[in-house]
């Protein structure tokens, strides 16, 4: 195994017999070693390798600025993830969950903490990645001592949703389809035109996207326990509801898909959101 690159003295990229490229960790690997001297095999503790080509070139570069300690975390991390799902990742999820980890936890040491606009919708949608976070979030405070908050689960659980679904070009198509037809149904209703740069334009898409995997997979939810808030916000915001109320039955028509109440409460709201800028 030959050395090819050295971040610091415990992380290297080596070359193996058959040329294969690899990340490998341990203590003193790269300490007093050069370029294209053998690498001491007793010493490697974590070998990374990436199939993706672009994945594992991104994944070098966080290796030049992340400390080792958070790599070895995201690591475990990720195992855990695998291991939880029973499938295996996009190799994405390396640069995306440990990048992000990095930052919350530093932020956190620096007594900044970030809101996350869409927990309710990923704790309602995706209880079992979001239950993963929470998990996760234990295994940060074991390592650094810092409890990060329920929000930084939500993000996790958006970093293991993403990772977690080989989408196809045909199936990121019709997302990218359906999230253009109802986002055309609200602004021709409306006779508007997104602020795609808005906080609220970037939770509305996020929603969406939530929304047509959803569709896409033919998953809805039909235990409503929330008709009181829904009859409620009905009331209150007649026109968004109104506008809700015509994209249901545009997906029935095109997909016969089913909106729960659930998800017409959510999608009410966040019409009222983009359309009214309103604060909710």
């Amino acid at each position: 195994m030959i050395i090819q690159k050295i971040f610091n003295n415990n992380a290297v990229v080596i070359t193996d017999h058959d040329g294969i490229e690899k990340i490998v960790m341990g203590c003193g690997l790269g300490y007093k070693k050069r370029c294209g001297e053998v690498v001491d095999q007793e010493k490697i503790d974590k070998v990374f390798i990436l199939s993706d080509p672009d994945a594992n070139t991104k994944f070098q570069q966080l290796m030049t600025y992340i400390p080792g300690e958070f790599i070895e975390l995201g690591e475990d991390i990720i195992t855990y993830v695998t291991n939880a799902l029973d499938q295996k990742l996009n190799d994405t999820i390396y640069i995306s969950l440990i990048d992000h980890l990095y930052g919350a936890i530093k932020n956190a040491s620096e007594g900044i903490f970030v809101r996350n606009a869409i927990l309710w919708e990923i704790k309602r949608y995706y209880k079992k990645e979001f239950n993963i976070g929470l998990k996760v979030l234990d295994m940060v405070e074991k390592r650094f001592s810092i409890r990060l908050p329920d929000d930084e689960a939500g993000f996790i659980a958006i970093h293991i949703v993403e990772s977690s679904q080989s989408q196809h070009v045909e199936d990121m198509h019709k997302i990218s389809e359906i999230i253009t037809d109802i986002s055309n149904i609200i602004q021709y209703n409306f006779h508007i035109s997104f602020q795609e740069d808005s906080v609220n334009h970037y939770r509305f898409i996020t929603h969406l996207k939530f929304f047509a995997q959803r569709i896409l997979e033919g998953k809805t939810y039909l235990d409503d326990h929330q008709d009181d808030l829904l009859n409620t916000v009905k009331l209150k915001y007649v026109n968004s509801y109104e506008c809700a109320e015509k994209i249901s039955a545009f997906l029935k028509s095109k997909f016969n898909y089913d909106i729960s109440n659930d998800e017409k409460l959510y999608l009410t709201i966040h019409i009222e959101r983009i359309v009214y800028k309103s604060v909710l």
